[in-house]
């Protein structure tokens, strides 16, 4: 019991850094799965397992951008206006968070078709470390792109409508473990000129139906608990989720100064070593 709480406690470290800081979570549970190898504790409730630690890392972006949700949702019930605006698409273009809700909407929608469509072939990808070492590896390569985004350039501060659906695609593909879902959302609203602070706003309000999203079709076909597995589950959420705000609070500070390039220099050592070690 006390090896599965201890490694409950580290997985929920792991994810909890690695689902905000853009060195994709699900690769690295991945690579710590097959480095625990036999001594791994979850195979019996893996499933169960990640749902929890998402869970956890879940509540630190509903509480990081509490004013933008309460904002948005505020600004969606002020539906007595639509007359004045001179209909509904004027009444949403009219207030910058009801826009922000229709760009996440859109967003969310390549996101889910993908999430609907391909979940099998991605989900087999997570049987293969070397898969997820070269994900990892075009992930830290994309990030490095960002490096030669200089200060001086025009960013967009207004989303559009082509942006929020490109950048909910590479959310969507950001299913493939080793593909950073925070680090390739960014990344692509970086390179299609927005803002630093809204481009890390649009990719972690996207993250809150994408979250639930996968929560559902996990939850659907059921989930089987052992018994006595509560505490270790208790001990991955909390973990997940004390160590995730801190992994975003860190990321949006680093995004606003622009250091986001700097994690490739982390992730191509990782994945060339996963090779190495995984293969010998």
């Amino acid at each position: 019991a006390v090896s599965a709480w201890l490694q409950a406690l580290l997985l929920g470290i792991v994810q909890g850094l690695t689902e905000f800081l853009p060195v994709s979570s699900s690769g690295h549970l991945v690579l710590s799965q097959a480095l625990l190898g036999e001594s791994f504790e979850f195979k019996d409730m893996a499933v169960a397992f990640d749902l929890v630690l998402h869970l956890g890392t879940l509540l630190p972006v509903l509480y990081f951008y509490r004013a933008d949700i309460l904002r948005i949702l505020r600004s969606l019930t002020e539906v007595g206006e639509i007359r004045e605006a001179g209909g509904v698409g004027l009444w949403l273009r009219g207030h910058a968070y009801r826009w922000l809700a229709v760009c996440v909407v859109v967003g969310t929608l390549p996101t889910a078709l993908i999430g609907v469509l391909f979940k099998d072939s991605f989900e087999a990808l997570f049987h293969s470390a070397t898969a997820v070492c070269g994900a990892l590896f075009l992930t830290g390569t994309l990030l490095f792109a960002t490096r030669f985004l200089g200060r001086g350039d025009v960013a967009r501060q207004h989303l559009g409508l082509g942006i929020a659906f490109a950048v909910g695609l590479a959310q969507g593909f950001a299913i493939t473990p080793g593909i950073s879902r925070s680090g390739s959302t960014i990344a692509i609203g970086l390179l299609l000129g927005l803002q630093r602070d809204v481009a890390a706003r649009l990719s972690f309000l996207l993250s809150i139906p994408a979250i639930l999203g996968a929560v559902v079709l996990v939850a659907k076909d059921g989930v089987a608990l052992p018994a006595g597995s509560g505490p270790a589950l208790v001990i991955g959420f909390l973990s997940s989720m004390i160590v995730g705000y801190a992994a975003l609070v860190m990321l949006v500070s680093l995004v606003r100064r622009g250091g986001l390039h700097n994690f490739a220099y982390y992730l191509w050592p990782v994945s060339i070593l996963g090779l190495i070690l995984l293969n010998r």
